[in-house]
């Protein structure tokens, strides 16, 4: 773990446990697993509120996209330690190249550099290369196969949330600009000058978009995105009190 952070002690609130995962990119068995990690950590030691929250990039890259999503929308599992748990999903830039998509074909091959194939087979089945690039025909494909309650949930989820003293977001927040008059542009695709920033920010900033080989904690930000799809390593930050640790696969 890289740690340069400052010894302000940001908290959230009293009774409260947050997990944050990172990066999932399709990565099911991935996600399963560190939910069965977070799901044992709070048996242990069980909170009286218990909050989940998925940086975003649920989708793209890794083979099982549409059942990520599933998995997401289905939230706190009824019984067990998780029971009652609030889910948070924040919306990132891969889910928002595919709502661009949706709308608008040209914007395939831009998607189709960052795994959208992918996420397109995930829902529609295997496609044939000579489909590869006929984009047109692959939104068609997408919007017929693509549940309901899937472009519902993934055209509704916020780019932001706040705990106590941590904001979470996919990429980060421009340095200088208030956090009630941030771009919802930079919250899913910033990386300079945030990542770069020496002052602080109001808020420690949870954040995933840019891949660390271990997590990382600055004085204005933490990094998760241990690059789940290709290393199979995926990370949660768990928050509570004033006390911060990390869980992975």
């Amino acid at each position: 773990m890289i740690d340069d952070s400052s010894h302000h002690p940001h908290r959230v609130p009293s009774g409260t446990r947050v997990y944050a995962i990172g990066d999932i990119h399709g990565r099911l068995d991935l996600l399963d697993e560190l939910l069965a990690r977070v799901c044992d950590d709070a048996g242990e030691s069980p909170a009286s509120r218990v909050v989940v929250v998925f940086l975003g990039d649920l989708i793209d890259r890794g083979a099982q996209s549409c059942a990520v999503v599933e998995r997401v929308i289905d939230g706190a599992p009824a019984q067990g330690p998780l029971a009652g748990a609030r889910y948070v999903c924040l919306r990132g830039n891969h889910e928002d190249t595919m709502l661009q998509f949706l709308a608008d074909f040209s914007v395939g091959p831009r998607w189709f550099r960052n795994g959208g194939l992918e996420a397109i087979r995930s829902y529609v089945g295997e496609v044939d290369s000579r489909l590869a690039l006929d984009y047109p025909r692959l939104q068609k494909m997408l919007y017929r196969a693509l549940p309901t309650h899937h472009l519902r949930f993934l055209s509704s989820i916020p780019t932001w949330h706040e705990e106590g003293d941590y904001l979470f977001v996919h990429a980060g927040v421009r340095p200088g600009v208030p956090l009630d008059r941030q771009d919802p542009f930079d919250l899913m695709w910033i990386r300079e000058p945030f990542l770069g920033a020496t002052e602080t920010l109001g808020k420690m900033v949870v954040h995933g978009h840019t891949v660390v080989a271990e997590p990382e904690m600055r004085p204005h930000r933490i990094g998760i995105d241990t690059g789940a799809y290709r290393t199979g390593r995926l990370t949660a930050l768990v928050l509570e009190e004033d006390r911060q640790r990390f869980l992975s696969t």
